[in-house]
C-alpha cells in the first residue's frame, strides 16, 4: 500500500471542511486541537476562504509590498531634477548638494544614486581614454600650496555659434582652490584682447606667484629668444613667473583640461546664438561652479570656500626689473639686438627696450637672462635704470631664458 502523501492545499481545505461540518456543540478550537494547528492559524485560512474562496488557501508571496531599502519618490524625484539641471554632476557632487540644500531628509548613498539615474536613463557609461586615465601623472611642475600660488590659463577649443562667428574661450583658475576666474569668449586668440582679460582678472583678484600655460599663442612665441611672447614679458615684468607644460603634453595641466570638459558639456552644447549671449552662459556656469558644485579635490566643498584674493595687487607702474652686481646689463634695441663686444646679437622683438643680462657660464660662453638669474647668489643691487624709478624697487619673479652662446670677440 502506498504512502498516503498530502500537500498543504490539501490540508487546509480538509480543515475548513472540518469547521463547516462540525458537530453540533463543538468549537472551532476543538477542531484547531484535533488537526494540530493553533487557533490563530486556523482563523486565518478561515478568513482567507470567506474572502477568496478555495484558491486564497495557496501559498503568498512573503516579500513585502514596498521593500525596506527602496527610495522614497520624492527623494528620488529630487535627484532626477537636479541631475536634469546639471547633467555633468556626478552621484556623489549630486547629493553632496542635496544633503546641503536639504539637511533634515536621508539621502541615499552615492552608489544608490547611480543606480537611480541609470533607471532614469540619465547615465550612458563612457569609456575613459589614456590620456584622461594619465591626466594625473606626476609631474616637475610647481605645486600650489595655497591660492594664488600657481593660476593655469589656457584657450578652450573654439567652436562657432548658431549661426555666427567663431568663439574662443579664454579660461584662467587658480590651480589650488580650483577656483575659476574668468571664462571670457574672445573672437580670436590675439595677444591684445587676452591681455586685457588678464589686465582685468589682475586688477580684480591680484597677482599671481606662477602663471602656467602650454606654448601655443598668446602665451609663448615659438620663434622668439625662449619662446617669450609680449604677454609673457608682461608677466615677468609685472612679478609673475611664467611656467609652461611640454609640448604635446596637456595632462600636465590636467585639473585645467578637467575643467575644459565640464565647461564644454555644460556651457557650450548647444552654442548660444550670439556672444553676449553666450557670454552670460560663461557667467552662469562659473558662479555655479565656483559656489554651489562640489569639487572631490576639495572634500566635495565648493571650490568659492578655499579661495582668497592675492595680496598683491596690480601696480599702476611696471616695476623696474633688478639683476645681481656681478652680471653684465644690455638694453634690446628697436631691432632687438643688443650689442656685446661690438658685434650686433640679434635676440627678439619682443624685448624691445628691456634689459637683458649676461653671466659667464664657461669658457666663452655667456647665458642670457630676462630678471634676475635663479642661480646667481650675489646680493641683489639696484639696476642702472632706477633714474625713472621712484622708491625702492621689489625684484620680480625670475625667469632663465636658458640661450647659452658663444660670446663673439672683435677681429
Amino acid at each position: 500500500m502506498p504512502w498516503r502523501s498530502e500537500s498543504l492545499m490539501s490540508q487546509r481545505l480538509e480543515f475548513v471542511e472540518a469547521v463547516l461540518h462540525r458537530a453540533p456543540g463543538q468549537s472551532i478550537r476543538d477542531v484547531c486541537r484535533a488537526i494540530g494547528i493553533s487557533e490563530r492559524v486556523g482563523h486565518k485560512w478561515l478568513a482567507r476562504f470567506t474572502a477568496g474562496g478555495p484558491a486564497a488557501l495557496a501559498d503568498r508571496s512573503h516579500a513585502p509590498q514596498v521593500p525596506a531599502h527602496q527610495v522614497p519618490r520624492p527623494l528620488v524625484e529630487a535627484v532626477v531634477a537636479l541631475r536634469e539641471e546639471q547633467p555633468g554632476w556626478g552621484a556623489r557632487k549630486l547629493r553632496e548638494v542635496l544633503q546641503r540644500e536639504q539637511p533634515t531628509l536621508a539621502w541615499p548613498a552615492p552608489s544608490t544614486i547611480t543606480t537611480l539615474l541609470k533607471r532614469a536613463g540619465l547615465i550612458r557609461p563612457r569609456r575613459r581614454t589614456r590620456r584622461e586615465r594619465a591626466a594625473w601623472a606626476h609631474t616637475g611642475l610647481t605645486t600650489p600650496r595655497a591660492p594664488n600660488d600657481v593660476w593655469t590659463a589656457d584657450f578652450k577649443g573654439e567652436f562657432r555659434l548658431a549661426p555666427g562667428p567663431y568663439c574662443y574661450p579664454l579660461t584662467l583658475t587658480d590651480l589650488y582652490s580650483r577656483y575659476v576666474l574668468t571664462v571670457t569668449a574672445l573672437p580670436s586668440t590675439a595677444s591684445a584682447p587676452a591681455a586685457a582679460q588678464f589686465r582685468r582678472v589682475f586688477a580684480t583678484y591680484g597677482l599671481p606667484r606662477v602663471l602656467r600655460t602650454d606654448n601655443g599663442v598668446p602665451f609663448g612665441a615659438p620663434l622668439a629668444l625662449g619662446g617669450l611672447s609680449p604677454l609673457a614679458v608682461w608677466w615677468i615684468r609685472l612679478g609673475i613667473r611664467p611656467e609652461r607644460i611640454e609640448r604635446g603634453q596637456p595632462q600636465q595641466n590636467g585639473a585645467h583640461e578637467r575643467m575644459h570638459r565640464t565647461l564644454k558639456a555644460e556651457a557650450t552644447r548647444p552654442p548660444s546664438a550670439t556672444p553676449a549671449a553666450q557670454q552670460q552662459r560663461f557667467d552662469r556656469w562659473r558662479r555655479t561652479f565656483n559656489e554651489r558644485r562640489p569639487h572631490e579635490a576639495l572634500g566635495n566643498t565648493p571650490p568659492a570656500d578655499h579661495y582668497t584674493a592675492s595680496p598683491r595687487p596690480l601696480p599702476r607702474r611696471l616695476p623696474l626689473l633688478e639683476y645681481p652686481a656681478a652680471v653684465e646689463l644690455r638694453r634690446v634695441t628697436c631691432s632687438g639686438h643688443i650689442k656685446w663686444r661690438s658685434v650686433q646679437i640679434f635676440l627678439s622683438t619682443t624685448l624691445i627696450g628691456e634689459y637683458v643680462s649676461l653671466r659667464e657660464t664657461g669658457d666663452d660662453e655667456w647665458t642670457i637672462a630676462l630678471a634676475r638669474s635663479p642661480s646667481v647668489s650675489t646680493p641683489p643691487t639696484r639696476s642702472p635704470f632706477t633714474k625713472r624709478s621712484r622708491g625702492r624697487l621689489t625684484p620680480p619673479s625670475m625667469y632663465q631664458t636658458a640661450m647659452p652662446f658663444p660670446a663673439p670677440r672683435p677681429a
